[in-house]
């Protein structure tokens, strides 16, 4: 994040190509820049006015009077080249590139923003865009945009990949009064991009929630390490276009990006615990939502209405978008049965009944407080000419307000009708209580916050590299694949890669190969009847465009005449095709069993990917099937199975023998393995995969492979569990130890652990007095994003529990150049060589990852910090005045 500060907190500006004439870029800007107030100085460069605006201008960058913290460049492309030179030669830190045709190729395969980019880096000046629309700093009066409209001061940072995007949304929000920390427009993002922003503004004090417009993103794996450690601290939105085929091809002409399916951004966005909205209407209706939430301990929704219709079409919206009714306990039944009428509804929707007063609202709300069997609510409310929509609503707060577990629910309002119910959602707002004008609307926005539940959930898991499987069946699986893989693209079938899938205890069924009708009909007698005939070619993708498989033949005669017939077809529609003869399977019994599939793809930007749906001859991938980025452990393999029952992908039928879920999250990482191991896997198809209980047998499966030599292989989005920094190591009384990377499910061994450290170690570590660390302390310190942080802990064993001995953490800038590290150990366990056997592991750590220095800051009285630093050759710097030493050692 070197220079970021240059372009967020600029106290000068320099406006290159500043202008007079008016719809000039450098026009546009030089009147925001001058009328938001901003406190910094301006300074405009023209060689053709003396002044702009009013302002003293500079005939060229070489005359300014001083170097501005920020350029914006408002010029025609064909002179950018040149002026980043001279910007650069003057040692500006960052600039706002407008110009909106720099992707142009100037020779070679070279753009300008490549030569532009490349002239930056050299001197380590920031550009934002090209084709940019500017940024807007509200706090600071910073209006540095072509923007019509400025924006007001608010805790909501939007950061957008399109223009015409971010004048909509700013519109959009001062009708709606909606202030912002910050507005940023990305442009090409040829430098820039979403990551260090939301790095940055994640841990602004002026930001609460930031709305991201996303067309495309570039580089997956920083992408996701910065979303998913910047939604741990603030309230992350996207909106996402491109949701057809066809939107995903205009995204990726406007952005120059790679396409991918829109499903699998979808499972990128929940993946990293952000939430998606598809337009901007509920954009901001889902922050609002969020805003005003608590965390939801459940999703067990209860429906408090005066009108059975609206109420029924609550539960619909409800059901449709995978959401769950609360059951009224028995004790909540009786207590309502006690003043509601004897038509009341007995059941969750709560229906009061049309006459219900604002006294039977509240009567009824207070209830459902004290309820453990529900975990939010919605009050709706029909116009009524008994029930008044204002005073019913100001019951409904008063009872919000005064009842002591009321900030344990999320309560939401419908207030239908238009006047009748506006003053009545006015004051609703102002008490800070979400309120909708439909049930449709009510219920979208409670959904968001489920689903925000369940992408924070995903958030916090982290597969390790090593799933459901051993070293020998890893060496049988890497023979394999080093026997079989080529330069080339390769296709293998069912029978040839049946040695690889059993390798990670994936059966296959036997096929046996036929060269013509005659050795497929002697196969099918020696293997008995009933039999399946299948073509074999590499030229045919998709054998059901000859009617390539011919199943249940159950005789010698139908064997040769289908055998023949299948050959025939393919001379006749595909005369040039290799025919590599035809395979022959035992019909598998597909009574009580179920047809599954399952599909593995190398998506260009996130990498490889799993999908899973009902197995069928036509397969829509954006349509049939839910995704997950790999790697995948239990737990996320479960999140995919039970999202691909909620949306309908998957219908695991009611058999005998039911498909055992459990198993099916274990073949789906089992599946993940293979590929975490063999980064040569392009593509895997199991197509049918029969199901039956916890028995899963593939049927047919195709698997496509390359070397990865001198072909760029796209690497996990997300890293995993990095199993290979383990290391068992003696201490110097003898005992050995586990030295490994942290866990997640380390949570409750670091609070034990912290409890071991005395309060001065404490202080000594976080340079203040901690109190109890709480789950969310706990969660930062060991559900860590392994692509920009590490942290190693040392274990031993101890009455049969893995208990914590000490923890070393490092952390790197966004150019790894600077790794910023911290240690300590149990106070009982001081000079038995923990510290300098971590201090070992991070330093080895951080050279193999290419880190070019280590730095700590510790207090002079840590007297053995001070020492082992030393001795491990680190330059040591201590400042009196403010208490502190530094350490740096040059890797």
């Amino acid at each position: 994040m070197q220079n970021l500060d240059k372009l967020l907190k600029p106290s000068s500006i320099a406006v290159i190509g500043a202008s007079q004439r008016p719809f000039r870029a450098g026009s546009i800007v030089m009147h925001n820049l001058l009328h938001g107030g901003f406190q910094g100085v301006i300074m405009p460069v023209t060689p053709k006015y003396r002044s702009v605006n009013g302002v003293l201008a500079y005939s060229s960058i070489s005359h300014l009077p001083l170097i501005p913290d920020l350029a914006m460049i408002c010029t025609n492309a064909k002179y950018n080249k040149l002026i980043f030179q001279q910007l650069t030669k003057l040692g500006v830190g960052a600039v706002i590139v407008i110009s909106s045709d720099m992707h142009q190729t100037i020779h070679s395969d070279e753009t300008l923003d490549d030569e532009c980019l490349a002239i930056a880096r050299d001197a380590n000046m920031r550009i934002l865009g090209s084709n940019s629309l500017g940024i807007i700093l509200p706090w600071l009066n910073l209006n540095a945009s072509l923007s019509p409209v400025t924006a007001s001061q608010g805790s909501i940072a939007f950061i957008s990949q399109s223009a015409a995007v971010c004048t909509t949304i700013l519109d959009w929000a001062n009708d709606k009064s909606i202030g912002f920390s910050a507005f940023i427009s990305l442009g090409n993002a040829i430098d820039i991009d979403f990551s260090e922003l939301l790095d940055t503004l994640s841990i602004d004090s002026k930001t609460s929630a930031i709305l991201l417009y996303v067309d495309s993103i570039k580089d997956a794996r920083t992408f996701m390490s910065a979303a998913r450690s910047a939604s741990r601290n603030r309230r992350i939105l996207v909106l996402k276009s491109g949701r057809s085929t066809e939107g995903q091809k205009a995204a990726s002409i406007h952005t120059r990006g790679s396409q991918s399916l829109d499903i699998i951004y979808d499972s990128a966005i929940k993946r990293s615990g952000m939430l998606r909205v598809n337009n901007t209407h509920e954009l901001f209706a889902a922050l609002e939502t969020l805003t005003h939430a608590v965390p939801l301990r459940g999703e067990r929704l209860a429906i408090i209405t005066n009108g059975g219709g609206p109420a029924i079409m609550a539960v619909d919206a409800l059901i449709d978008r995978g959401g769950k009714l609360a059951s009224l306990s028995d004790q909540a039944i009786d207590q309502l049965s006690l003043f509601l009428p004897p038509a009341w509804s007995h059941n969750n929707p709560i229906d009061l009944v049309g006459d219900a007063d604002s006294q039977r609202y509240a009567k009824t709300l207070n209830v459902l407080l004290d309820s453990e069997s529900i975990d939010a609510i919605l009050v709706m409310h029909s116009p009524s000419a008994i029930s008044h929509p204002t005073q019913t609503a100001q019951a409904i707060i008063d009872i919000i307000k005064s009842h002591k577990k009321s900030k344990q629910f999320n309560i939401l309002t419908n207030w239908s009708g238009e006047e009748t119910a506006k003053e009545a959602r006015l004051l609703f707002t102002k008490a800070g209580i979400p309120t909708y004008r439909t049930p449709e609307g009510a219920v979208g926005a409670y959904m968001h916050l489920v689903e925000y539940r369940r992408n924070q959930r995903q958030l916090m898991e982290t597969p390790s590299s090593v799933e459901l499987r051993n070293a020998t069946q890893l060496q049988q699986a890497k023979q394999w694949i080093s026997s079989h893989v080529k330069e080339s693209e390769t296709n293998y079938a069912s029978h040839q890669i049946s040695k690889l899938l059993d390798s990670y205890n994936i059966s296959v069924l036997p096929t046996w190969l036929a060269a013509d009708p005659s050795e497929a009909v002697h196969i099918s007698e020696s293997i008995g009847y009933p039999v399946a005939v299948k073509l074999r070619s590499s030229d045919i993708l998709h054998k059901s465009e000859v009617q390539g498989v011919m199943l249940n033949l159950r005789n010698a005669n139908e064997v040769a005449s289908a055998a023949q017939a299948i050959l025939d077809r393919t001379a006749l529609s595909y005369p040039s095709a290799l025919i590599q003869g035809l395979s022959v399977q035992c019909m598998a019994s597909r009574a009580g069993a179920q047809e599954l599939r399952i599909r593995i793809e190398s998506d260009p930007i996130f990498g490889p990917v799993i999908m899973l749906g009902q197995s069928g001859m036509e397969w829509d991938m954006n349509q049939d099937a839910s995704v997950a980025l790999l790697p995948l452990n239990m737990a996320l393999a479960r999140y995919l199975v039970i999202r691909s029952m909620r949306v309908g992908k998957l219908h695991l039928e009611q058999l005998p023998n039911p498909v055992d879920t459990i198993a099916l999250c274990e073949l789906l990482v089992r599946l993940s393995q293979m590929v975490i191991d063999s980064p040569e896997i392009i593509s895997l198809d199991l197509h049918p995969l029969l199901a039956s209980g916890n028995e899963f047998t593939v049927i047919d499966a195709s698997l496509k492979l390359q070397a990865k030599n001198g072909v760029p292989r796209q690497r996990l989005a997300i890293k995993p569990y990095p199993v290979e920094h383990e290391q068992l190591l003696e201490l110097k009384n003898s005992q050995q130890c586990l030295f490994r990377p942290v866990l997640p499910e380390d949570e409750q061994k670091m609070a034990d652990f912290i409890t071991q450290v005395s309060r001065e170690d404490l202080y000594k570590r976080f340079f203040s007095d901690v109190g109890e660390f709480n789950h969310e302390a706990l969660a930062n310190l060991t559900q860590i994003d392994y692509d920009r942080e590490m942290a190693f802990v040392a274990t031993k064993i101890e009455n049969g529990r893995e208990i914590l001995l000490g923890v070393a953490r490092v952390v790197a800038d966004s150019h790894n150049y600077d790794a910023e590290f911290s240690i300590l150990v149990r106070s009982d366990l001081k000079g038995i060589g923990l510290g300098k056997l971590l201090m070992q592991k991070l330093i080895d750590y951080s050279k193999t990852k290419g880190t070019v220095r280590l730095s700590g800051i510790t207090m002079p009285s840590n007297k053995g910090m001070v020492s082992l630093a030393k001795k491990l050759n680190f330059k040591t710097d201590i400042h009196f005045e403010d208490n502190t030493v530094d350490m740096l050692l040059i890797l």
